[in-house]
């Protein structure tokens, strides 16, 4: 019986790719599938809904149903049994259709006098496409092989559907990867820029999906699948066993490259008239597709995994690698679907942007986008199921915004926006050398976030004063294992040349939280946050600190140094995290190493505690910098990770400033200097309002400085902190109306 069934879906499948091969409109290949369908299912009806947009389907060929209904009748998703698989993208079947829940009939059509109803999803590699509809007066239940038999057919019609076989006239038959699309993420970097999409990995098109000899398909599948057990084990080889994320995922790689059933399952499928590479793209499919429904991140990690594992598998079946023989476009913006660190920075300069379908604000991705100046958009999903090499893309950071190929109308007024800024950039170039002087007369002193060498021509450029924050885990998380203590040092002194002399405050190693090192074993945390990070790693396993400490003492070869602890959430660790140093420098005078002529140590700010911290850690820091991505996180208790709640809570509310006030009159009491530094120093109003309040010294991205020194600039420090008091007073949430009110007011 197996082998009947599979003989018949054979047959079904060598008559669609025929029809397929007939030089025939799309309308009419459409008309003849379903024909083909209806016949070799034994049913009344076939129909084919086709997307018109992302919320409507369109009736797009029928046969039983009335045909002056096709591109008549439409629904939206959700809508009756046909929108209920389009929403869910799982299967309908059902042998009395008029009773299930949602049924809807569309009268135009003349369905009323059929009963059974099979509904499959047309979707390719988690992208829904539409629906394949069988219907008959008979109530029944279709089979499990049935249903497989029509989720084969809405395979190659999802797969024609990409190739461009039914384009016709209409919206829902309009050819695909040609419209202007706008995706909606989220900024991992501010800024706009416009370019051609190059895709990280391009897509693997798969064109023979039907083969006749299916020993052929199964001897090719085996072979390939051999060689990807191969590929893999040797990759697993080549990872040291330091390397506990890597490790973990090539391990995953090896159970699902030896999963007997993810075998069985595709040689079924070829069995039935797949061709091989038809039946890793359909199981790939169908995991995407489970993968939309899960919930659950370690398992969402592991499906990820499997459809990379799919996608090597179709590469070295199609013989269609990452280098296409493309070349990069003019203006490259990197469109993928994630990126780490080191793959990101292997472009160099070349890129204009960035957009990731995946990502978070706090990711490695991000963290170098940031050191590259570029724009970066994150959470842009489907994405790099939409964008072809090539395509004309505008990515709006400070929007979240993309446009793939846009109209002229959309380019225009982008192209407006960028000559904006760059008439503003040039006129920041006019005060570039200026002091950051207030109309009343305050000095505020504007420096620059780095983490990378390639930041460092930006202090001149950009008329930084110095570097308020150099990121020192980036050299840690773009390589494959620790870093020598002689690399480093290397390292941090051409940071320390290329300054010029100018102040550079080193961060020491903040990991954790969102910052694993792919080389160091994770560990397992219900709010990594709040959990094992920062200062914390660093007290518990000091060696990783010494060493970094030794390698940025030897850097310095007696000039001063500038060091800030992060995540310093209360004095004890203070206290501890300095006595590391006295020992790392005792042991380098010891060794007979030159040691700085002065270290200045400070700390950073980013838990409430610390504002609380006993007068003596205030007496004893030589600075404090408040880290504003993370204390705001901590302050609101919102996520800055989670977009559902970190844009509910404002800098500028006044239970914020209050508390920054605070930090202020502390500082002050004590003469500690003290900086802010973070995303909102490189906002002009919030930069504005930061000054006003008290705090002097801002560090932010390199392009964020003329702006913000144009603005305070303009205004008197003393009539903004008044206007700030008055909001007080008036027991006003958020003191952003009215310093905007006051900003157009004295325009």
């Amino acid at each position: 019986m197996a082998h009947t069934l599979e003989s018949e879906s054979r047959k079904l499948l060598g008559r669609l790719r025929d029809t397929m091969a007939e030089d025939a409109a799309g309308q009419a290949r459409l008309d003849k599938i379903t024909h083909l369908t209806a016949d070799s299912m034994g049913t009344e009806v076939c129909s084919i809904y086709l997307f018109r947009d992302a919320d409507t389907l369109e009736l797009c060929a029928t046969q039983g149903l009335n045909a002056a209904a096709v591109h008549q009748t439409r629904m939206k998703l959700g809508e009756g049994l046909v929108g209920r698989v389009a929403r869910s993208g799982k299967t309908v079947n059902a042998a009395d259709a008029p009773s299930e829940p949602g049924f809807r009939f569309m009268p135009e059509t003349g369905e009323e006098i059929y009963s059974s109803f099979l509904g499959v999803p047309i979707q390719r590699l988690g992208e829904k496409l539409g629906v394949l509809v069988v219907q008959s007066k008979q109530a029944r239940q279709f089979s499990d092989d049935e249903i497989y038999a029509l989720e084969v057919v809405a395979m190659v019609l999802a797969e024609m559907t990409e190739l461009g076989a039914f384009v016709g006239e209409g919206a829902a038959m309009e050819k695909r990867h040609t419209q202007a699309v706008l995706f909606r993420g989220s900024t991992g970097q501010e800024g706009a820029t416009m370019g051609h999409v190059w895709l990280h990995e391009p897509r693997v098109v798969v064109t023979n999906l039907v083969a006749d000899d299916p020993e052929t398909e199964l001897t090719r599948l085996q072979e390939a699948v051999d060689r990807l057990r191969v590929s893999v084990d040797q990759m697993l080889a080549g990872a040291s066993i330091g390397e506990g994320d890597q490790v973990e995922v090539l391990e995953a790689y090896r159970m699902f490259a030896n999963s007997k059933g993810w075998l069985r399952r595709m040689e079924e499928d070829i069995g039935r008239g797949l061709s091989a590479e038809a039946a890793v793209e359909k199981e790939q499919s169908q995991t995407r597709a489970r993968m939309s429904q899960v919930t659950d991140g370690y398992l969402r990690e592991r499906l990820h995994d499997l459809d990379d594992l799919s996608n090597r598998l179709l590469r070295i079946l199609t013989g269609q690698g990452r280098e296409t023989g493309s070349e990069m476009p003019e203006n490259p913006i990197l469109v993928a679907r994630n990126i780490g660190p080191g793959d990101l920075l292997d472009y160099n300069r070349k890129l204009r942007g960035v957009v990731l379908e995946e990502g978070s604000v706090g990711s490695h991705a991000v963290i170098v986008a940031r050191a590259l100046a570029i724009p970066l958009i994150i959470n842009a999903e489907r994405i790099t199921n939409e964008a072809l090499n090539g395509d004309q893309i505008l990515v709006d950071g400070d929007q979240g915004i993309v446009h793939l190929r846009p109209d002229d109308t959309v380019v225009n007024a982008f192209r407006d926006k960028l000559a904006m800024q760059a008439k503003a950039q040039e006129r920041y170039s006019s005060i570039r050398e200026a002091e950051c002087v207030s109309a009343d007369g305050q000095r505020i002193h504007l420096l620059m976030n780095a983490g990378l060498m390639a930041d460092l021509p930006s202090l001149t450029s950009s008329g930084a004063e110095g570097v308020g924050l150099f990121r020192t885990e980036l050299q840690f998380l773009v390589r494959n294992k620790m870093p020598k203590r002689t690399e480093l040092a290397e390292i941090y002194a051409r940071v320390l040349d290329a300054a010029g002399g100018k102040r550079v405050v080193f961060r020491t190693l903040d990991i954790g939280s969102d910052k694993v090192l792919p080389y160091m074993k994770p560990t397992e945390e219900p709010n990594p946050a709040l959990g094992w990070r920062a200062i914390r790693v660093a007290l518990d396993r000091p060696g990783v600190m010494r060493m970094q400490l030794q390698a940025l003492i030897r850097a310095a070869n007696g000039r001063p140094l500038t060091l800030m602890f992060p995540f310093i959430a209360q004095y004890e660790e203070f206290i501890h995290a300095r006595a590391e140093l006295e020992k790392v420098m005792a042991r380098e005078q010891k060794l007979g190493h030159t040691v700085p002529e002065r270290v200045e140590i400070g700390t950073m700010l980013e838990t409430p505690s610390l504002a609380y911290a006993p007068q003596r850690f205030f007496d004893e820091v030589e600075f404090v910098s408040i880290g504003g991505n993370d204390l705001k996180q901590f302050f609101f208790a919102a996520d800055r990770e989670n977009e559902r709640v970190r844009r509910r809570y404002d800098t500028l509310n006044q239970s914020f400033l209050s508390f920054l006030r605070l930090v202020v009159e502390r500082c002050e009491t004590s003469n500690t200097p003290l900086s802010f530094c973070g995303e909102d120093a490189g906002r002009p109003v919030e930069a504005l309002c930061l000054a006003a309040m008290g705090i002097r010294t801002l560090s932010m991205r390199p392009a964020s400085i003329g702006p913000v020194k144009s603005l305070l600039m303009r205004y008197r420090l003393s009539e903004i902190r008044d206007v700030i008091e008055e909001a007080f007073a008036r027991g006003e949430q958020s003191v952003r109306g009215p310093v905007m009110d006051y900003l157009r007011d004295n325009s």
